[in-house]
């Protein structure tokens, strides 16, 4: 029996018939295709698609499945000396895929930013001999095909390995979390945020949302405590969850500008584009 594949958000689902709904796409942050709800699978995947890798920069691998796929996210290795972590996750996972990342050191744990790039992380992690899976406690209910991998995480903060440490923002899910890596940027440091902080397309500014497909903004109280959580860590870039959002110098003066902006703008404080 296939494992099903949610066509539209590429989140996998436990072994065997292809179920009725995705609940992920059924949540006010995502959607189901006008179509309707539709699946796939690993086996399918590999006949039209393949993942392809950049490295954006000295120990940063990008790893995307092509052509676009679902929401599109791009995944990211970081390569440590204590060992390798890939941070989000891709729909699909091939033989070229393990022979690559073998190739660079194997993969020592997955952690995830939030539920919408959980998508197939159950298969990667049984590719790489069952590598421990962290995800934050506040987003367990959204875990469609649970795993003996799985290792929730409470609290602000956790260290995945030395050096990479994943923390709690909230903001888009109540576990959104996103990667410190004290190494990235030359040493600068660097954030890797998934969409929790979205990385505009003109790569100086960032934004916030409940919901990006549907428009649902947050609240001011939530982006400010989102930010208040990032602060206290150094770190000069910052690497979306998608290709060629990238924020390459002075990311934390960025955000900071980018969220005093926000915050104006829902409290009805920006730049009005209509006279009274």
């Amino acid at each position: 029996m296939p494992i099903p594949i949610c066509a539209t958000c590429g989140t996998e689902f436990p072994q065997g018939a292809y179920p009725s709904t995705c609940p992920i796409c059924e949540d006010e942050r995502q959607f189901v295709g006008a179509g309707g709800q539709e699946w796939t699978s690993q086996e399918a995947l590999r006949r039209s698609h393949r993942n392809a890798f950049k490295q954006e920069e000295p120990g940063l691998i990008g790893i995307s499945v092509e052509p676009t796929f679902c929401i599109g996210q791009r995944a990211l290795l970081v390569m440590t000396p204590e060992g390798n972590v890939l941070w989000d996750c891709v729909p699909m996972i091939d033989a070229a895929t393990r022979t690559i990342i073998e190739a660079l050191g194997g993969i020592t744990a997955i952690a995830i930013s939030h539920p919408h790039f959980y998508s197939a992380m159950v298969s990667w992690s049984e590719a790489f001999g069952d590598v421990p899976i962290l995800l934050h406690e506040a987003d367990r209910d959204w875990v469609m095909r649970p795993s003996k991998a799985i290792r929730f995480w409470s609290g602000d903060t956790t260290e995945v390995l030395p050096g990479l440490t994943a923390i709690r923002a909230g903001g888009h899910f109540a576990g959104s979390s996103v990667l410190h890596w004290t190494d990235g940027a030359g040493g600068n440091g660097a954030l890797l945020t998934g969409d929790t902080v979205q990385v505009a397309p003109d790569q100086r500014h960032v934004s916030f949302m409940r919901s990006y497909p549907n428009g649902v903004p947050l609240s001011a109280y939530v982006v400010g405590r989102l930010v208040e959580r990032i602060e206290p860590f150094r770190f000069d870039r910052i690497y979306g969850g998608f290709w060629g959002r990238v924020i390459r110098e002075n990311a934390r003066r960025a955000v900071a500008q980018s969220a005093a902006r926000y915050i104006d703008a829902v409290k009805g404080r920006g730049p009005a584009d209509f006279e009274e």
